[in-house]
């Protein structure tokens, strides 16, 4: 991201001055530029050695060196522009929208200021704010092309395509070349299944800027999704030549190789994503969920455990935990991962009958039963659900179930709401019921469903089922 008093975008002209090149390709951090002609040889030697600092990221040290600025060139407003703008660079919004909004309260119509407070915003998370700000900026200036690019990402982010379209257009309407409006118009087109135009614009994009990864990035996207996984691959490779740290190119990479059945090649990529930025979400997801399906359960274990503390919201991660802890039997480690699935996920009715079954295994049939009676308040009477949550509340009513699930319509509800069935008489204690029920299950086949893998799993141990005669 750049601020420019020339004119803002990333453009091919040559119109920085040389001390912030390096800057900008390594950092990517928002810079304010002005004139030689505007700075004092103190100024330009102050700037010169905070470029080297910038580049280093050390924002602590480059942010130190503007109190060595005399106050006539420390007051400037591009001078306070750029350090609030380094301010967030260092993750510090607060004081740099302090900056920020003193200049603002002078020049009300200061583009570069109101751009800062728009970057302080999405730092904090406040998207309302930032899309205020934007829309300020391109009031005050209708061809400002960073403002209308991030409004056009936010609209892409909500998957809000014409008005994405419309302004990523307008940029490029003034600045043809502009690489961010170009990948991003790209991004587009191929969300909207026009892959020739999100090739063409691509292609534009990598032989402007072919020091930049993400035009390579994108275009291996855009192949992959297209099934020329071998093409994706040779640009992915390409963009990490470029990028050669940048831990989401490397997950798209593991990506491919997914796609390649190249299952190893693509953990070894998570694993090195990961071991650049420990908080790569995404990596940890796809490499919990190769490790799961090729058997190495504790390392998808550790995998599910690191992401519920990433990223607590993501439910998932606890579905995947609680499974394999029900796959050793740990009962009541598996019940307090269900738990915290449903509680975030609570329409999720799956997750409080596994809880319940898990709980039930973990201790007395009865122990779960203030839970599920709170359960039962949320759920349709009318449902399948409702009638097996009250099956193993009030530990009767089996027979009425059964028909219910047996007369069930939708193979997919059918296929889970059996496996509770036989999960209900296994802990009951009548196991010739309870394997009925089980191989019912996988005949229905419903693969998608997180009971019928528990499901294989059990007949697995008790040498029941198709897949085992198979094997025989």
């Amino acid at each position: 991201m750049i601020f420019c008093r020339y004119g803002s975008g990333f453009n091919r002209r040559g119109l920085l001055p040389r001390l912030f090149i390096l800057l900008l390709l390594v950092c990517g951090i928002p810079v304010l530029l002005f004139s030689q002609e505007e700075a004092g040889e103190n100024l330009e030697s102050v700037l010169s050695e905070a470029a080297g600092f910038l580049a280093r990221r050390d924002f602590s040290s480059a942010l130190e060196l503007f109190n060595k600025l005399p106050p006539q060139d420390a007051e400037k407003t591009e001078i306070l522009v750029m350090r609030a703008s380094i301010l967030n660079s260092a993750g510090k919004p607060a004081e740099a929208k302090k900056i920020a909004n003193a200049v603002i309260a002078k020049e009300p119509e200061n583009t570069d200021a109101l751009m800062v407070l728009a970057d302080s915003s999405a730092i904090e998370g406040k998207e309302k704010d930032r899309r205020v700000f934007l829309e300020r900026v391109v009031k005050i200036n209708p061809n400002h092309a960073r403002a209308l690019n991030d409004l056009a990402n936010i609209n892409l982010g909500n998957q809000n395509l014409r008005s994405a379209a419309g302004y990523f257009d307008r940029v490029l309407a003034v600045e043809p070349d502009n690489g961010e409006a170009l990948v991003g118009r790209a991004t587009v087109y191929r969300y909207s299944k026009e892959s020739r135009k999100a090739e063409q614009l691509l292609n534009r994009a990598a032989r402007l800027y072919p020091e930049w990864a993400r035009p390579l990035q994108e275009r291996a996207r855009l192949y992959k999704g297209a099934g020329f996984l071998n093409d994706a691959l040779e640009d992915i490779d390409a963009a990490i030549k470029v990028e050669p740290a940048n831990s989401w190119i490397i997950v798209d990479r593991g990506l491919i190789l997914m796609d390649m059945n190249r299952r190893q090649e693509a953990l070894d990529e998570f694993k090195r994503a990961t071991s650049i930025d420990p908080n790569v979400f995404i990596a940890y997801v796809y490499s919990a969920g190769l490790k799961d399906d090729m058997g190495d359960y504790a390392g998808a274990e550790q995998d599910y455990i690191k992401l519920t503390k990433l990223r607590p919201e993501y439910y998932f991660s606890f579905e995947g935990l609680g499974v394999l802890k029900m796959k050793n039997k740990q009962w009541a480690q598996a019940r307090d991962a269900f738990l915290e699935a449903y509680k975030r996920a609570p329409k999720e009715y799956t997750y409080a009958l596994l809880a319940a079954v898990n709980w039930m295994r973990a201790g007395k049939m009865t122990d779960p039963k203030q839970f599920l009676s709170q359960v039962l308040k949320t759920a349709s009477r009318d449902s399948l659900e409702y009638t097996m949550l009250r099956l193993f509340y009030e530990l009767s009513g089996d027979a009425d179930a059964t028909v219910k699930a047996e007369s069930e319509k939708n193979i997919f509800t059918k296929a889970r709401m059996i496996f509770y069935l036989a999960c209900y008489y296994d802990i009951k204690g009548n196991q010739t019921l309870a394997n009925k029920y089980y191989l019912l299950v996988q005949e229905l086949n419903a693969m998608a469903s997180v009971e019928w893998r528990i499901n294989e799993w059990i007949l697995a141990e008790r040498g029941l089922g198709l897949r085992q005669k198979n094997e025989q």
